[in-house]
């Protein structure tokens, strides 16, 4: 797995050229959401589409 910093780097270089100070921030974001999101996967941290349904309808309440 590549280093945090080879990561940057790597969605810094995937960039274009005019690309926001912004736009970078969520890139950098996203792929660490991405990845914690697949960590948590991997290690078993998930619930079922069942059991987000209910937590979702409870936040409409």
């Amino acid at each position: 797995m590549p280093s945090a910093k080879e990561q940057i780097a790597k969605i810094l270089q995937d960039q274009p050229d005019d690309s926001s100070y912004d736009e970078i921030l969520r890139e950098l974001a996203f792929a660490r959401m991405v990845e914690r999101g697949l960590a948590d996967s991997d290690a078993g941290r998930t619930i079922s589409h069942e059991e987000m349904g209910r937590r979702i309808k409870t936040w409409r309440s």
